[in-house]
């Protein structure tokens, strides 16, 4: 009898939200691995490459089709974010991919403008919303489209308005203000489970592009600061350094901020 592989309840769970449609042709194009390399052909960016073949697909972060009514038709995976994407048909008959907010289900319909409706997946600027909603994909410039709060799970919360700016929380506890006109969508970024999710095997980091990483002490010292020495030996030196020699591991690297009045309260330092 062949040994049946039994599927966990919670990697049933993560296939379940999404479904299995292949994308949309026209709404996609494809995507050139760099592997950390820049024009020259230089790796400026260590310990990448080796990722899966993707295809890329366009995601319409400026909801820039007013008043007009949309109809989920599929929810979908997305290989270059963490969050699900969700097709959208049109009553003009064109397809858009947006964000797949919680609780957006197939069968339910949209709208962007400032007409629309205060519901989930809908696009409206921050003017029409009241204070305490829960928004994503967020403007940082009128029509420039979504920066903010698009990972899987965030939200932004609109604290205060005043003239022509509204003052925003966003999910890394800073807060600052946005012009009144910028526009959000409503409601949770789906995919909200996606840090329970577990690797599972060192091949599962290698399909996302990451390669490993050798310790300074286990190299020789043409390689590292840190290398040689027989057997375990401690580093040697008066400070740890990096690779290039500089001091790292303790000593401070962050350049001077420049003051931006925008912002009320900066993010907590990890």
């Amino acid at each position: 009898m062949k040994n049946i592989k039994v599927m966990s309840k919670k990697t049933s769970d993560f296939l379940r939200m999404a479904t299995k449609n292949k994308p949309c042709k026209n709404l996609t194009y494809g995507k050139i691995s760099k592997s950390g390399r820049n024009n020259r052909g230089i790796i400026t960016s260590r310990h990448r490459g080796g990722t899966h073949k993707r295809i890329y697909r366009e995601i319409d972060l400026r909801r820039e089709k007013s008043n007009v009514i949309g109809r989920v038709a599929s929810v979908e995976y997305d290989p270059n974010r963490n969050a699900h994407i969700c097709l959208i048909n049109y009553k003009d008959g064109e397809k858009r991919y947006i964000l797949h907010p919680k609780g957006l289900n197939i069968g339910d319909t949209i709208m962007s403008g400032p007409d629309a409706s205060i519901s989930t997946g809908n696009a409206l600027p921050l003017t029409k919303m009241p204070l305490g909603t829960i928004i994503h994909n967020v403007e940082l410039k009128p029509g420039r489209g979504g920066q903010l709060v698009r990972a899987a799970g965030t939200i932004a919360k609109i604290i205060a308005k005043e003239g022509k700016l509204a003052t925003l929380r966003l999910p890394s506890t800073e807060i600052r203000l946005l012009p009144r006109n910028c526009l959000a969508s409503i409601g949770r970024v789906g995919n909200t489970d996606i840090n329970n999710k577990g690797f599972e095997k060192a091949g599962s980091k290698r399909w996302l592009g990451k390669r490993p990483k050798v310790r300074g002490s286990a190299m020789n010292p043409v390689d590292h600061p840190h290398g040689g020495g027989e057997g375990r030996t401690s580093i040697g030196r008066k400070k740890p350094l990096t690779p290039w020699g500089h001091i790292t591991l303790g000593k401070s690297n962050q350049q001077k901020r420049c003051v931006n009045p925008l912002i009320l309260r900066r993010r907590k330092e990890s």
